[in-house]
C-alpha cells in the first residue's frame, strides 16, 4: 500500500512519509496518510462498486462549507488509481467538546438550515451509506420526500422480498402530514457518527449525505439512534422554530432511514418500517 499512498500524495504535490488506518465503518478503507506538509486522511474503495461516491462526497462537504456553519474539513482532491478510488482531505484531530458544545451544535445546525433553495433536490445524485441517493429536482415537500426519498428505498426493500400493504394509499396519505417549509441544506446523515469535537471543542461535520430538503429529516435522523442530548433541540428550536407538529412528524422522516438501514443490515428493521407505514394507512 506504501507506493499507493506514495501515488496519491504525489498528484497533490506533497510528500509521503507513512500512513496509519483510521476507523472507516463498512464502505470504506480510512487511513491518515502523514506527509512532510501535515496529516491528511484519505478514504478508499473500489471504482466500479461506487461509481463517482468520493467525487459526491466532495461536492457535498464543499457546499456544507460554503454555508459558513459547521468546521468542513478541507478537500485536496478525488482521483483514481486502477480500480480505485480515492478522496483526500484535511486531517481533522478530535479533542474534547466545549461546556456549551450543544448550544452552539445547535445554533450551527439552525445556521446551515437556513441555507436554502428555490427547489427540493441537487444538481447530482449522491450516496447515503452505499446506497445511491437520487436528488431529482421537486417542488415540494412531500413530491421530494415521497419521489426520491421513500419510493426508491421501498424499491429496494421489494426487490430484497419484502412485502408492503397499502404502499399506494399511504404515499396518498403523508402529503397532506408534509410541511411544505422552504428547502433546507441538511447534512442527510445526521447520527453521532459524523460529527465530532474540535481541539477547540467547537463540532465540525463529516461524512454528508447532502440535499435540499425538509430540515425535519436531520432532527428526525438525530433522534433515531441517540447521541444527541435533549437541550440540542431546545437550542434548536429557539434558533430556528420548527413548524408546529413537528415531533409527532418524526417517525415519518424516521422512516427513509430506517429503509436503508433495511436495506442495508436486513429484516430486524422491517417491524420499525412496517409499523410506521401502519400509522398512517
Amino acid at each position: 500500500m506504501h507506493s499507493f499512498f506514495n501515488e496519491i500524495a504525489s498528484r497533490h504535490d506533497l510528500n509521503f512519509l507513512s500512513e496509519k488506518p483510521l476507523s472507516g465503518g463498512d464502505i470504506n478503507n480510512v487511513f491518515m496518510l502523514k506527509c512532510a506538509e501535515g496529516n491528511f486522511v484519505a478514504k478508499i474503495n473500489k471504482t466500479d462498486k461506487f461509481p463517482n461516491m468520493f467525487k459526491a462526497e466532495a461536492k457535498g462537504l464543499s457546499l456544507l462549507k460554503s454555508s459558513k456553519s459547521f468546521r468542513i474539513p478541507e478537500i485536496v482532491g478525488t482521483g483514481n488509481i486502477d480500480n480505485s478510488s480515492y478522496l483526500l482531505m484535511e486531517y481533522i484531530p478530535a479533542g474534547q467538546p466545549s461546556h456549551d458544545f450543544w448550544k452552539v451544535f445547535a445554533v450551527k445546525l439552525s445556521s446551515l438550515h437556513k441555507s436554502t433553495n428555490d427547489s427540493f433536490g441537487l444538481n447530482y445524485d449522491n450516496y447515503i451509506g452505499s446506497l445511491p441517493q437520487q436528488n431529482n429536482w421537486c417542488n415540494s415537500a412531500s413530491e421530494f420526500y415521497i419521489s426520491q426519498r421513500l419510493e426508491p428505498q421501498f424499491k429496494i426493500a421489494i426487490d430484497n422480498g419484502y412485502y408492503f400493504n397499502k404502499l399506494d394509499l399511504f404515499f396518498k396519505n403523508i402529503v397532506n402530514e408534509i410541511p411544505n417549509e422552504s428547502p433546507s441544506l441538511i447534512h442527510g446523515d445526521l447520527w453521532s457518527g459524523n460529527y465530532l469535537a474540535l481541539k477547540n471543542g467547537q463540532p465540525a461535520l463529516i461524512d454528508p449525505a447532502i440535499a435540499y430538503a425538509p430540515r425535519e429529516m436531520d432532527i428526525a435522523m438525530m433522534k433515531l439512534f441517540g447521541g444527541f442530548p435533549e437541550e440540542t433541540f431546545t437550542h434548536y428550536n429557539t434558533s430556528f422554530p420548527l413548524i408546529e407538529g413537528w415531533a409527532q412528524r418524526i417517525s415519518l422522516w424516521q422512516l427513509y432511514y430506517l429503509l436503508v438501514h433495511l436495506n442495508l443490515f436486513g429484516r430486524s428493521y422491517l417491524p420499525q418500517v412496517k409499523n410506521i407505514v401502519t400509522q398512517f394507512l
